[in-house]
């Protein structure tokens, strides 16, 4: 498997800005991916030192568009935290 389809996109929320000062990042990562490959592929594609990986699955919510009830999709969320002073500059905007 391939480091970079591991992380599909970061996730860019209030509440994933407010864990950034914690020094904990947060992934939408493929639905397949455990926490091993998951810290491993922050490890290698970012350069920095994974303390921990949490791990958890985020159920899809019921929507209605034109009256008809509908889905949004499930997916799979990773929260990374790394060793102190390690940054990643995605997330940083460099």
């Amino acid at each position: 498997m391939n480091y970079e389809d591991i992380l599909i996109e970061p996730v860019l929320t209030e509440k994933a800005n407010m864990l950034r000062e914690q020094n904990k990042y947060t992934f939408k990562v493929l639905p397949s991916a455990d926490k091993i490959q998951i810290k491993e592929a922050v490890r290698r594609l970012f350069n920095v030192k994974v303390l921990s990986c949490t791990v958890m699955n985020v159920r899809g919510k019921e929507k209605r568009v034109r009256g008809k009830l509908g889905k949004t999709a499930a997916w799979k969320k990773a929260i990374v935290k790394l060793a102190p002073g390690e940054t990643i500059k995605v997330f940083e905007g460099a």
